[in-house]
C-alpha cells in the first residue's frame, strides 16, 4: 500500500484529505509542523509527500530541501502561494509539482497518482544509454557519471527517460509537460525551465553551454549522445 505524509496546520483540509486517501487505500500519516514532517519521513518512509509551504515552524521551501537531503520520493506542494516565482522556488528545491489553494480534489488525488507511477520502477526491455561524461540505465533506474550513482529525483528521472528515448529527435514542451506531469498541463513551461536546469547542473560538464540536453526555442529540448 501506498503511504502518504500530509504536511499541513490547516486541520480541515487534513481531514479531508486523510478521507479521501484513506478511502483509496493510501495509508496516511499527518504532520501538523515542518519539523514534526522531517521526523516522520525519517520514521515511516513514506512514498509520497503532499505539503503545505505556510508551515508555523519552518518555511514548506525548507522542508522541501530537508526532505530532498534524505529521500527521493515525490513531493507534492500544496499552497496558498500563486506567484510563478515562489512555484519556481519551491520546484528548483526539489518538490515534483505545485498545486494552488482552493484545490479541487479529484484534480489533487490525480496529480498525486501521477507522482507516484513516476517513482515507479522502469519497465522490461529498457536499455543501456551511454554519453562522453554519463551513462543511464534506464533498466536499473539509475545515471551513473564518474563511477558514482547520481541522484534524481523522480520528476527528474522521467523528464530525463522520455528525452533518452527519444534520443536525437525534438520532444515538444506540450509533449514532455504531459508526459511528465500529466495531461492536463500543457502549458506549464517553468517546470520544464527549472527541471532541464536541475538535470545540466547534475550531468553535464558544462551546464552554461550544454552538449545533450539541447533546447529548441520555442519548440521543446532535443537529448544527444
Amino acid at each position: 500500500m501506498t503511504r502518504v505524509l500530509v504536511v499541513d496546520d490547516d486541520v480541515q483540509i487534513v481531514r479531508a484529505l486523510e478521507i479521501n486517501l484513506r478511502a483509496r487505500a493510501y495509508v496516511v500519516d499527518t504532520a501538523s509542523d515542518g519539523t514534526t514532517a522531517l521526523r516522520l519521513a525519517a520514521d515511516r518512509q513514506p512514498d509520497v509527500v503532499v505539503l503545505d509551504l505556510g508551515l508555523p515552524d519552518l518555511d514548506g521551501v525548507e522542508v522541501v530541501r530537508g526532505l530532498r537531503g534524505r529521500t527521493r520520493v515525490p513531493i507534492l506542494v500544496l499552497s496558498a502561494r500563486h506567484s510563478p516565482d515562489e512555484k519556481v522556488k519551491a520546484l528548483d528545491a526539489g518538490a515534483d509539482d505545485y498545486v494552488t489553494k482552493p484545490f479541487g480534489m479529484d484534480e489533487l488525488l490525480a496529480r498525486l497518482g501521477a507522482a507516484v507511477r513516476r517513482a515507479e520502477p522502469a519497465g522490461e526491455g529498457d536499455v543501456l544509454v551511454e554519453t562522453p561524461e554519463f551513462t543511464v540505465d534506464l533498466a536499473a533506474k539509475k545515471v551513473h557519471r564518474g563511477g558514482r550513482d547520481v541522484r534524481l529525483t523522480p520528476t527528474e528521472w522521467h523528464l530525463l527517460e522520455v528525452l533518452v528515448r527519444n534520443t536525437g529527435r525534438l520532444v515538444g514542451q506540450r509533449q514532455l509537460l504531459q508526459e511528465v506531469w500529466g495531461p492536463s498541463y500543457g502549458t506549464e513551461t517553468n517546470y520544464l525551465r527549472v527541471y532541464m536546469a536541475q538535470l545540466r547542473r547534475k550531468l553535464e560538464a558544462d551546464p552554461s553551454h550544454p552538449r545533450h540536453f539541447i533546447t529548441e526555442p520555442g519548440m521543446g529540448y532535443r537529448f544527444e549522445k
